[in-house]
């Protein structure tokens, strides 16, 4: 039991899908047998929302903080008294805003004080998030600024699909100026050092995209995979990294290229995501590689559309806990692993112990 991890959950916007993907994985009680789940909401949000999913037999359990949520049970904490608090599914406002914010809010400074082990962040509005001057554009930039990481990388993964990107949330006409040489290189060894601590993966193999159709035609269609992401492949290289490209985009992931690879550096948000979502949308799990704490999230926004319908898919949810746990003790092992330098020395003896 006390092996159990606590999971934090953020549950999003009230107004969309979070709070309904939440329940639905957790009304698997296969799941209470493996983590503590904790909750950041209010209790109408639970209540209103299981009632609407025909969940009246799900129980949870009041809780003032993180660290009273005990094994086998639904941890509930309230993240304000003071807000007023309704729901109206499928509306963007800035009363669901202030709600998610706060979740978060909560939710991650438990997660600083190691109240909770991992962070499950369910979707937000970006747009209505803003409206009380939150300072940051989505749960990434949030996580990075609370810790005071520079930078950090989105990684999406699913299974042994796994993709980064080296410009995040910036409109498609700045891209361009983004790409450079020193952030591809930025990007890579972080990916590099996640697909060894967090993923377990010693010698990663990496495949990076060009920017241009064609990976720019040999300069015909734009010059900057001979300018700049040509020079940072070869760069990599001679580090002794296994990084190969820049490969075409277009036919990359069709052609099944990918499954050569550990991971796939991206140049733009939608140069990665929109293949990963396509093969990947009901398993897959964003995740924020580069922080000192374990965040997830599903892959999918807050879903409006069929908010309050009894129509989300859980799945995506159900793997960012599971991912989040793998993470966690992956980076266990090998700071333990680490922190053993004879280890190696043993197993060397051992082998000419053999011989003998």
């Amino acid at each position: 039991m006390e092996n159990k991890l606590k999971v934090g959950i953020s549950c999003g916007d009230p107004n969309g899908v979070g709070m309904e993907v939440v329940l639905k994985t957790l009304a698997d009680n296969r799941l209470l047998d493996s983590v503590i789940p904790v909750l950041y909401a209010h209790p109408e949000w639970f209540k209103q929302t299981k009632k609407s999913l025909r969940l009246e037999e799900m129980l949870y359990t009041n809780v003032a903080s993180a660290k009273e949520a005990q094994p086998k049970k639904i941890s509930l904490v309230t993240v304000s008294k003071d807000l007023p608090f309704s729901i109206e599914w499928g509306k963007a406002d800035t009363k669901g805003g202030e709600w998610a914010l706060k979740s978060l809010e909560v939710a991650a400074q438990d997660l600083a004080t190691n109240a909770i082990d991992v962070l499950v962040t369910a979707p937000i509005n970006k747009e209505t998030i803003q409206s009380k001057n939150a300072g940051f554009i989505g749960h990434t930039e949030f996580l990075a600024k609370m810790a005071g990481t520079e930078e950090v990388l989105m990684f999406l993964v699913a299974d042994d699909l796994r993709v980064g990107i080296v410009t995040g949330h910036v409109p498609i006409k700045e891209v361009a100026a983004k790409i450079s040489k020193p952030a591809i290189i930025k990007k890579v060894q972080m990916m590099r050092d996640s697909l060894v601590k967090d993923f377990g993966i010693p010698s990663p193999r990496i495949a990076v995209l060009g920017l241009n159709p064609h990976a720019g035609d040999n300069g015909m269609l734009g010059s900057e995979e001979k300018e700049i992401i040509q020079p940072a492949v070869r760069e990599m290289v001679e580090k002794g990294w296994m990084v190969y490209g820049p490969f075409g985009a277009d036919g990359f992931f069709g052609a099944g290229t990918f499954k050569q690879f550990d991971a796939v550096l991206a140049m733009y948000h939608d140069q990665g995501l929109a293949p990963f979502k396509t093969m990947a949308f009901q398993n897959g799990v964003n995740f924020t590689a580069g922080l000192p704490i374990v965040r997830t999230s599903p892959d999918h926004g807050v879903g409006y559309d069929i908010a309050g319908k009894n129509l989300a898919d859980e799945s995506s949810f159900r793997a960012a806990i599971y991912t989040a746990c793998d993470v966690y003790h992956a980076r266990r092992r090998f700071k333990e692993f680490g922190m053993n330098p004879l280890q190696k020395q043993n197993i060397k003896e051992s082998r000419d112990d053999k011989r003998e």
